[in-house]
Parts: structure tokens; sequence; C-alpha cells
């Protein structure tokens, strides 16, 4: 429900940016003049401080989607400041050139590991920015120039080149860079990727809907405005959201305990013999159960919120609950874990599995292969069951418990005891 609602609003922005974009655009005429100063004015700002976050929080992805946005909104500028008209050629050379290039990067960046912005050989990027300039002035500039020539104008009355108004090499990108884009957002379902499909979005419509001069502008603000809050919502995610669990993390729950009111609950609950787990089965053992022990805590009920404390440890807090209410819900949670059974190989299963992918490997290699033929045969791969099981210690706000961190430190007294006690069991 958590990751629900957390995709509902990633989803939410994008949404919300493109429905007044397209209000703004329909209504162009009645407010052409405020449009017109915004279409112009309004993507260099969001743009620029757009670049400038990505780059100062190292979004790879973002920086090369926006700092595409921004240059090819520039050149669009120059392009009209420069010709003798809006259908001169120079101007429809850089929107031929931009509905190519800048679809082009997002698909590339999209199909590249996110790697941040400083990395090894990153120029690589910055060469192939140049490459884009220099080409888009180069066309952009035909007939006026003798190095240039007129050739090019032939050139982009190419089938696949002419704007009609978007060239039709354009518009596969635009839907290749959609698609890759819309298969991330579902695998990955973080507000940056859902902020790619939104922004490819936008500059497809900005591409289409050329007339009048301001919606160009209007749709390519969208798509700067989009990848901008998406920035920032997912650096948000990442400072109070647990990777590992998708649960809030200890600084989320800091921000929940100061707002609350002079009734509440607090939860601490630890994983039992979690360093065994770790010690006998391996660390990926170990992540595994503390993503099924979050699994478990973001479907409790009560109005409890789950948090990840740090570690092993997690905090469940119950706003306007009483211990005897909190309870039950606690003892539901530790219940649904404990009879949870985790399928996990042992090391000798695992080595049985391993050599007998390499028989497979050999045998396929040299089909007269007398030690493979007189190999044993494999035995069952069957997992083993393990069991995992947690410790709760509860505490609500009292008269000498008047402290958030009061309540705290009550509650891991009670974790204590019930792990003094034998463990998989709910304390106060």
């Amino acid at each position: 429900m958590i990751v629900f609602r957390d995709e509902l609003k990633a989803a939410a922005i994008p949404a919300a940016v493109l429905l007044v974009a397209g209000l703004a655009a329909a209504f162009s005429r009645q407010f052409s003049t405020a449009l017109g100063n915004f279409g112009v004015f309004g993507p260099y700002a969001v743009l620029v401080i757009g670049t400038a976050i990505a780059l100062w929080f190292n979004r790879g992805r973002a920086f090369i989607a926006l700092s595409s946005l921004l240059i090819a909104f520039v050149a669009y500028r120059i392009s009209l400041w420069l010709s003798i008209g809006p259908r001169d050629f120079s101007v429809r050379a850089v929107l031929t050139l931009a509905a190519i290039f800048v679809p082009a990067n997002i698909l590339f960046v999209l199909l590249l590991p996110e790697r941040g912005i400083v990395y090894f050989r990153n120029y690589r990027w910055l060469l192939l920015g140049i490459i884009e300039v220099l080409l888009t002035a180069w066309i952009a500039t035909a007939g006026h120039t003798a190095l240039s020539g007129t050739a090019w104008h032939a050139a982009l009355d190419h089938w696949l080149l002419k704007a009609e108004p978007t060239p039709l090499l354009g518009r596969l990108l635009l839907v290749a860079a959609f698609a890759v884009a819309l298969k991330s957002a579902w695998q990955q379902r973080s507000p940056l990727d859902v902020g790619m499909v939104g922004a490819v979005v936008a500059f497809f419509i900005a591409c289409e809907w050329l007339a009048p001069e301001p919606v160009y502008g209007v749709f390519v603000f969208a798509a700067g405005a989009i990848l901008l809050l998406a920035v920032l919502q997912e650096s948000h995610r990442m400072a109070f959201r647990d990777e590992l669990t998708g649960l809030p993390s200890r600084r989320a729950l800091q921000e929940k305990l100061v707002a609350l009111g002079p009734s509440y609950t607090i939860g601490m609950v630890d994983v039992d013999h979690f360093k065994k787990f770790n010690d006998t089965h391996g660390h990926d053992i170990g992540d595994q159960v503390l993503k099924l022990v979050g699994a478990r805590l973001a479907e409790i009920g009560g109005g409890g919120k789950a948090f990840r404390y740090g570690g092993e440890e997690f905090a469940v807090l119950f706003p306007d609950k009483k211990i005897e209410e909190a309870l039950p819900y606690l003892e539901t949670l530790r219940q649904s874990i404990e009879d949870y059974k985790m399928s996990v190989r042992t090391e000798q299963q695992r080595r049985s599995e391993a050599r007998h992918n390499n028989d497979r490997r050999t045998k396929t290699q040299s089909a007269f292969s007398l030690e493979y033929q007189g190999a044993p045969p494999l035995r069952s791969n069957r997992a083993e069951p393990l069991s995992v099981t947690v410790s709760i210690g509860a505490a609500q706000r009292t008269g000498l418990l008047d402290t958030p961190d009061a309540v705290i430190r009550s509650a891991d007294a009670a974790l204590y005891r019930a792990k003094a006690a034998g463990r998989n069991r709910v304390s106060t």
C-alpha cells in the first residue's frame, strides 16, 4: 500500500503539469501576450535551475535530459531571432534536429545504467553534445555561409527527415524513448523514472503542436518542470525512505515524532538471531530477511506506520492509540512473520548445483566426455526452510514518559525484556 501511494504521487506530478500546459495552450489566443512572454522566459528559468539541481544532486539521466532540452530551446530561440520568418529554413532545421537529438539522448541515457554525472570517461557525453551543437549550427546556416552550402536544404526534404511537423525519424526516436522510459518506470517505480516518461510526452507534444509559437515553449517548460520536480521528489525519497525495505527511514520517523499528539504508542521490533543469519547464510540472505520483515511491517493495521530504525531494528508508530489498543496489531505482526517460511538453499546444495551446471557445459563441449557420462546423478536441490521471528517491545506516552525519546527508550527496554524471556514475543 505504501509503494502504491508513492507511485500515485510520482505519477500525479507529471499528469498535473501536462494538464496545466494543455489548458494554457488551448487558451493561448485569449492570453497571447502573457503566454508569449512565459513561453520565452519560462523554459529558460526551469531548464537552467533543473540542470543545476541535477548537477548538484549528481543525477546523470536527469542532467542529460535537461541539458538537451535547454540546448534545443536556446537553439530554437536563436534561430527565431536570426530568421526572416517562422517558416525560415534555419528554424525548421533546428526544430527537426531537436526532435531527433533530444529523444535520442534520452533513449541512450535510459539504456545505460545510472552512474551519476562524474564518472570514468564521462567526457564522452560532453563530446557528443558538442558534436550535436556544431552539426545543428552547420545545418541551420545552410545557404548563409560558404562552409555549409545549400545541400542540407534537399537533405531535410528527405521523407525520413521532412518535418510535418515532426520528422518521421524524430517520431520513431520519441516512441522508442517513451517505451524504454515506461518500461524503466514500471520496473524501478521511482519518481525520476516516472518523470522521464512525462518529460518525453511533453516534448512530443511540443514538437507536434508548434502553432501558435508560444506553445512550443510552454511544453518545453512542462518537460523541464516535470524533470525538475522528479529530481526533487527522488532526492526526498532517497533521504526519507530506506532503499532495502522500502519503509520510511529513521529521519522520516523523527519528523513524525515532533508532530504527535498527547496519546501515542511506539513499538520497537528486532529480528531475532539476525547475526546468525548473516554468518550462516551470508549477507544476501540477511537482506532477504530484512525485506521480508519490512514487507510484513508495511501491512500492519490499526493505523500503525512502520519505519526502518537501523540495522535489523524497526519502529512502529501508533498515533492516538493507547498501548492496549496497539498490542493486538503487534501480536498479529509477530505471528505473521513467524508463520512465513523462507526457502534457502544450503551451501552444499549451491555447490552441487554449480557442479551440475559445470557438468552440463562439459557435455555440450564434448559429446564423448566419459568423465561426464560416469558422473553420479544429482541429488535433489530442494531449498531449506528458514524460520524468521522477531521480538517486540512497546511503550506508550504517559506522565513520566512525556517525550518521544523517553517512549522509545522505554520500548527498547521492553524489547530487551522480550529477548531475555526467550525471544519471539511482545513485551511491554
